[in-house]
């Protein structure tokens, strides 16, 4: 695939309010060093200089963040106001994801929900990195619950890879990718925490990519599906063989969803109570436990950084 560029910047959903981007892999949301060669941040001002808030640290009010190596759908509110009631929706877990990824191995359970708790790596040359609790030198390891379901069965260069969609129902740094380490199928491309080997050491990306976003704000219901990009049309390496899970039944689930009642602030239509179909689906596991203020305060001082001016 054609690495990103100034001009391809692609847009699935935009209102007065919102607009919802399907960042390229590789690209930074920003960046304070002028130097940086491309950032989403330089592709939104060279396409929409209109929209650009000179009163905003970055120009633009980013809802919510990506990996720098994770494509997808990425949401950037238009003004304070919609960045408010962006922030409310993420701050009372109301918002909905999806991603879609590329693991080695062929994961032999249809669907699973992965429980390691995680936390910060202390160890030497690793402190940039998170891991699982129970890993030597993991700080302050926190509850982190993902739902996988496996779409289907294949080669990626010749070696088995599972193609599987991602539900994250907590926040944590880097959650996919160390849970996916964790089962033992880490994401294909993920140098940091894969385990590469051979002639697929290093492809040309990172194969995780946000495909479904809904943020139910109270004026409106912001929702996208981004293309799959990891489809043989676009990727030779990538050869499926067996189907397990039709993705399009999982969109229908996502789509009609209700969305979650923010009085309860309870688990978001991701959560345990309301899974995704999927064969031999095990039972239901217990609720997540509760936030803990502290959490909960690490959660509204992350999501200000993005969403409000430096001086609120």
């Amino acid at each position: 695939m054609e690495p990103g560029s100034m001009e391809n910047l692609c847009v699935v959903y935009r209102s007065h309010d919102f607009l919802v981007v399907n960042k390229h892999w590789d690209v930074r949301i920003d960046s304070k060093a002028w130097r940086e060669t491309l950032t989403l941040q330089k592709q939104l001002r060279h396409r929409f200089p209109e929209l650009a808030d000179p009163d905003t640290c970055y120009g633009f009010r980013f809802c919510h963040q990506l990996d720098f190596s994770t494509s997808g759908a990425l949401c950037v509110a238009l003004n304070k106001a919609a960045a408010g009631s962006a922030y409310r929706c993420f701050k009372d877990r109301r918002v909905t994801k999806a991603y879609l990824a590329l693991v080695r191995g062929h994961v032999q359970e249809s669907r699973m929900t992965v429980s390691y708790s995680i936390g910060k790596s202390s160890t030497e040359g690793r402190t940039h990195t998170m891991c699982i609790e129970g890993t030597e030198g993991c700080e302050n390891p926190k509850p982190s619950l993902t739902e996988l379901v496996v779409l289907e069965h294949g080669l990626y260069a010749g070696k088995p890879v599972s193609k599987v969609l991602l539900q994250p129902l907590t926040g944590r740094t880097h959650q996919l990718r160390v849970h996916c380490s964790a089962l033992g199928h880490p994401i294909v491309g993920d140098l940091t925490y894969g385990q590469a080997s051979g002639q697929e050491d290093q492809p040309f990306r990172m194969m995780l990519h946000a495909f479904y976003l809904r943020i139910p704000t109270d004026t409106e219901c912001v929702e996208a599906c981004t293309p799959d990009p990891f489809v043989p049309a676009l990727d030779a390496c990538w050869s499926p063989h067996t189907l397990v899970q039709p993705l399009d039944e999982l969109v229908q689930v996502l789509r009609a969803a209700p969305d979650p009642d923010p009085i309860d602030g309870g688990l978001g239509p991701c959560s345990p109570s309301t899974p995704l179909p999927g064969p031999g689906r095990p039972p239901p596991p217990p609720a997540k436990p509760p936030e803990t203020e502290a959490q909960r305060a690490s959660c509204l001082q992350w999501l200000s950084e993005w969403t409000l001016e430096p001086d609120n």
